[in-house]
This record gives structure tokens, sequence and C-alpha cells, in this order.
């Protein structure tokens, strides 16, 4: 998403630092150039070393280096876009008051690319009213903020200051490359269900299939990005739980653990998408022992799991919208069709079989259909940019 892209990544004197080298892993790791530029002070936190290293490229410090000028002009108007992370209450003040004292304010001064800003800092230092107003200068400016959390602080106390983590950073950056309105679902309530669900049948064994998660954890993130309070009901699955403090992440196992957790909050849900690859069937009993190997055969009772996509459709309201996923082999339109009337859903985003693997994949092929013969077909996309597509569609709704 990021490949070919030109970034620089401003890094002041903050504990924070460590975190900066997450940072650049994560944007090397997905092809960006990036140029590290430090304030002097900065490298008692962080080693240039480890910074040139994983960017390939000189870390830059000082206006002017064994008779050599660094070109902070040039710099400026080279790259993409500037990240500060992190952003220091000192370099904060300076980049209000326009104070030009060493190579990262130079450069920062000439920035014709978008700036973002990740303060970190303890918590009397964040809430003090000039750095409340050194924030809204330079957010007058056109710099955008990315919030700090709350949690453990440098002080050893817990309260609010904390620098955003690298996957955050990442994902307001990629937000603003990518022209999407951060808040165009501010004040939002999303649900949104991922990956498998697990059907005991003995202690050792169970149903399930296939799903990663992948899918619906990046409309979570898609979601969150843009200003919804997202929860995400995910089944067993070995993606990593996403760390943004928009998403409150429930992990369940059964297909009557995520509709428990559905029902909880869908009342509330302005929005619904159930992405996860929920087990049709579930077996009548379950063993309490593990089944041993006894017969060349094994019979199984199986009773059917509740529908969880039609069971919101019956309750839901005509201020909500509910969206079904669909993976089909053959007559892909009729029965993903058929599946949104019969659900009431507002959409089915269509997957198929036909375009090879979904499982695990990077990338993904979709059709969304809508009421009233409503159909869009999507070109194959990464995940992450499908989950755009698919927000920007129900969005149109709204609109």
């Amino acid at each position: 998403m990021l490949k070919g892209k030109k970034i620089i990544l401003a890094i002041s004197a903050s504990i924070a630092a460590y975190k900066s080298i997450l940072l650049l892993r994560l944007l090397v790791k997905q092809g960006a150039e990036v140029k590290v530029v430090l304030t002097p002070a900065a490298k008692d936190f962080v080693s240039p070393l480890t910074l040139a290293t994983l960017s390939k490229n000189e870390v830059l410090v000082d206006l002017a280096n064994n008779h050599s000028w660094a070109n902070h002009v040039m710099l400026g108007r080279w790259a993409d876009a500037m990240i500060v992370a992190p952003l220091s209450c000192n370099t904060l003040a300076k980049m209000a008051t326009g104070i030009c004292d060493n190579l990262f304010m130079a450069v920062y001064l000439s920035a014709t690319c978008p700036v973002l800003f990740a303060p970190a800092m303890d918590e009397d230092m964040w809430i003090h009213p000039s750095t409340k107003n050194n924030i809204k200068t330079i957010q007058s400016y056109g710099n955008i903020l990315i919030k700090p959390g709350s949690g453990e602080l440098a002080s050893g106390l817990v309260g609010e200051g904390r620098m955003a983590e690298p996957e955050e950073i990442m994902s307001s950056l990629e937000a603003h490359l990518l022209n999407r309105q951060q808040n165009d679902l501010a004040d939002k309530s999303v649900l949104i269900t991922a990956g498998p669900t697990h059907e005991k049948l003995d202690p050792v064994r169970y149903i399930g299939n296939h799903s990663s998660g992948k899918m619906g954890v990046a409309i979570a993130e898609e979601c969150a990005m843009r200003g919804a309070k997202v929860t995400l009901v995910l089944g067993p699955s070995g993606i990593a739980i996403p760390n943004n403090k928009n998403i409150n992440t429930v992990l369940v196992e059964s297909a009557d653990e995520m509709y428990a957790a559905c029902n909880k909050v869908f009342a509330e849900s302005h929005i619904a998408i159930m992405a996860a690859a929920v087990a049709d069937y579930k077996p009548a009993q379950i063993s309490e022992t593990k089944i041993k190997k006894k017969e060349h055969e094994l019979s199984l009772q199986l009773v059917k799991n509740i529908d969880i996509l039609q069971t919101l459709g019956t309750q839901k309201t005509n201020a909500q919208c509910l969206v079904g996923f669909a993976l089909e082999t053959n007559n892909e339109i009729e029965n993903a069709t058929e599946k949104l009337n019969n659900k009431n859903a507002d959409f089915i985003v269509l997957n198929s079989l036909q375009q090879g693997n979904i499982f695990g994949a990077a990338s993904n092929t979709i059709t969304i259909i809508g009421k009233n013969n409503f159909i869009q077909k999507f070109e194959n996309k990464s995940k992450k940019l499908v989950a755009k597509d698919i927000i920007d569609t129900i969005l149109a709704k709204y609109k």
C-alpha cells in the first residue's frame, strides 16, 4: 500500500522513540522509502546506527557535517509525507513558533508535504494549557494530529500522553495518502464479525473451516481509521488482534458464542458487517472425553447452528445497515441475491471461489449486491483496499 512512497520519519527526544524503530520497520516492510531525521537530543534515546540500518539511508541530525550541507529544502520537497513520532513538548513548542535551531526544524519548515505528528509526553505536560494551545496552533497550519493514548507513562504514572502505537500511526498515514475521510464514521458504532467458528466434537476436535479472519479485521481497521467505535467479534484465528483504541475485540469460539456477543451490541450499532465464516452445523452431542478410534466408520449427528445474519435481519431497524458475506461456487449472483432477500440485509459482499482460493490470501475480488438490483463489481485488490470499497459503498447509502 505504501510501495514507492517517500516518507520522512522525524524523531524528537522522548523515551517513546523506541517505538519509532518499530514504525520504521513497518514503513520499510510496506515498500516505503524512508529518510530519518533526528533532533540532536534524540540521539540519547535511539541509535542512529539502528535507524540507518533499517532505513538503508543515512540518518540526518546536523545541518552541516564534515564540510557538507544537508539540503533541508530539497528533503522537505522530496517527501510524500512527514511523520513526527514522537513529538516532544519542546519540539512541539518550536513547531508552533517557528524556532529553527536544528535540521529537524529546518526540514519541517521546508516541507511541502502533509505532516502528521504523534505527541508523547507525561499527562501533566499533555493537559497543560500551553501544550493545548501549541497543538491547536500547528493544527491550524494543516498538520494532522495522531492522538496519544492512555497507559503507563515514563514517569511511572498511568494517564493520557502515551504515543500512539506504530500500527495506529501507519493506519493514519495510509488513510491520508489514500485520501480517506478519517471522520466520516465519527460517532458511529460498528459491529463486525470475523474468522471461523469452531464447533466442538470432543475436548480435542472440532468442526471448522479455513477462514483466516483477515477480511473482517481489515474492515474493522478501516472503520476505526474513519472514526467509528468498533466491536470486533473474532472467532478462533491466528491473525493478530488489532492494536487500536477504537476497536474492542471480543474473542469467541462457537457460533452460539458469536451470536451472544453480537446480540449484546447489535441494537446500539449503526452498521453491522457479518464477515465471519460461521459453521452452518454443530454436533448434536459433545463428548466429554476424547472419541476413541474403534470402528472403520464414525457417524455424527449434526444440528443447525443459529443463522446470525438472518436473526439480526429480523431485528434490524430502518436506521441500521446490515451487511452479509456470501461465498459461492456457482450461480453466484442469483444465490447472493436470494441471500440478500432472505436475510433482510442491505448488502451482500460476494466472494467467488472461481477467482481462486481466498482463505488466508492477501487480496480478494468481490462483488457487492444491494437492493433495487444494485450490483457493483470490483477488481482484485488487497484486503485493506477491499475494506475501503465496502465501507465507501455502505456510506453511499447513508449519504
